[in-house]
């Protein structure tokens, strides 16, 4: 059987690119030609592989593991990647086995395949602790090589666009999962053109009534909003000009997930969330940046409050730019965007976007940098001797609005940021924040008034007196 398939593939390699393959090589400009062969090797044995497999969808199975490699080329990922995005599934689906992986592609595609299979294997009954060990087995892949995660974030993206097929219970299911654990990995590495993407198809499955009135609510409002964009957008253009800033200004629309989310966590309607349509500028030094801040607030006047410096403070997965919020015509407020081109490379991409695979690069970017520290802290948290207290302390890093504090037995209670010593007495129970007269954090005596932070383990001292 393995000699057919080998010799299948021979034959296919020999034969014109068919058009699925011209249309990802096409994408994968990127590479040297000479680095395509690889590709195209791995793309025959793939279609060999899973020949006579079809989607649910009705389509050969050969268009999802092609689809998922086109989500990588987006990311200007390796030869290897890539390849490893054709057959990933073939360890689990096809008779194709590690030591021909092996012979044909080499040590790290072998590796690339076998880590994202691992994840796919994990079968257990009960729910919870099966998403718990799916996200465990995902954090360790990462810390191995953080190219098995990407080519699984791309491998549930292309799932989720093909979502349709499967019937009502599992698409609510799996794009809860979605929302809920691999939306937020991608934002926490930054990669917001995937984390956008699966936000958006998970909203659309997960809750289709609340994606369905508040996309009719956002088109009626798009009308009026786009000819005020233009206007303002041609005002700052032509003030940029005046000053011989170089700059190219998109505008923008916030993805309905993120409005929903907002709705949700400050409780508004949706005519108060003022962030709902942008502009971007994009410019090419952080000093033009500064800049082009003043002449828009010159041009238009900035709204008191709505102001963040993300490149003085990069946020934690490495993202820099400015925010500021402005008054435009009758009123309307309008969120502008500034940063360099890249910047706003690193803002759709993220880790992938300086990613360096073969060895540590001398000029590595500050995303880099964060990510390489996020990873290595997973390796610390590991060790966790159960599956949903791992899933517990690794989601301090994908929700930072939230703490997780363990109690002396080992119990885990979730928490507001900034929570104290007093905060925690009491969600245990109400008896011990009435009777609390001292605390310990990680054994070491504090006032009850401290701060709690995440992951530590906190012992409260009672008094029957107090």
């Amino acid at each position: 059987m393995i000699e057919s398939i080998k010799k299948s593939a021979a034959d296919m390699q020999k034969k014109r690119p068919p058009k699925l393959l011209k249309q990802l090589l096409s994408g994968l400009d990127y590479l040297g030609s000479d680095e395509h062969t690889l590709v195209q090797k791995a793309y025959a044995y793939s279609s060999v592989a899973h020949e006579h497999q079809a989607r649910k969808t009705g389509e050969p199975y050969i268009v999802h593991p092609v689809g998922v490699a086109n989500i990588l080329s987006e990311l200007h990922l390796d030869k290897e990647a890539i390849a490893a995005g054709l057959l990933h599934d073939v360890l689990e689906d096809t008779v194709i086995n590690e030591d021909l992986l092996l012979e044909e592609f080499g040590e790290e595609v072998l590796s690339l395949v076998d880590g994202v299979s691992k994840l796919d294997q994990i079968e257990h009954s009960d729910i919870k602790h099966h998403q718990a060990e799916s996200f465990r087995k995902m954090m360790l892949a990462m810390v191995q090589d953080i190219r098995v995660i990407l080519i699984k974030l791309a491998d549930r993206l292309h799932n989720m666009q093909t979502l349709s097929a499967l019937d009502q219970t599992k698409q609510i299911k799996i794009a809860k999962e979605t929302l809920e654990v691999y939306a937020p990995i991608a934002n926490r590495l930054g990669i917001f053109n995937i984390k956008t993407a699966l936000e958006k198809e998970g909203f659309k499955y997960a809750y289709p009534y609340r994606h369905k009135v508040l996309s009719s609510a956002l088109r009626r409002k798009l009308g009026n909003q786009k000819r005020i964009l233009k206007k303002i957008s041609t005002r700052i253009s032509k003030n940029l000009n005046k000053h011989g800033i170089d700059h190219t200004i998109v505008a923008r629309e916030k993805d309905l997930y993120s409005i929903y989310t907002k709705m949700k966590r400050r409780h508004l309607p949706l005519d108060k969330i003022i962030d709902v349509y942008g502009l971007r500028v994009l410019v090419n030094n952080a000093q033009d940046c500064y800049q082009v801040l003043g002449l828009v607030h010159e041009t238009y006047k900035p709204i008191i409050g709505k102001f963040k410096d993300y490149i003085a403070i990069p946020r934690v997965n490495g993202y820099q730019s400015i925010h500021t919020s402005l008054l435009g015509p009758n009123g309307t407020p309008i969120e502008v965007q500034i940063r360099t081109k890249d910047m706003n490379r690193v803002a759709e991409n993220g880790i992938a976007a300086h990613w360096k695979y073969k060895a540590s690069s001398n000029k590595d970017t500050s995303p880099q940098i964060k990510a390489r520290e996020w990873l290595a802290t997973i390796k610390e948290i590991q060790g966790a001797t159960h599956p949903e207290e791992f899933l517990e302390s690794i989601k301090v890093d994908l929700y930072p609005d939230k703490i997780y504090i363990f109690s002396p037995t080992g119990d885990i209670y979730r928490l507001p940021n900034k929570s104290t010593c007093v905060d925690f007495a009491y969600a245990v129970h109400t008896d011990i924040g009435n009777s609390c007269i001292g605390a310990k954090i990680d054994r070491q005596q504090v006032p009850l008034r401290t701060v709690l932070e995440s992951g530590q383990t906190v012992q409260i001292i009672t008094s029957r007196y107090a």
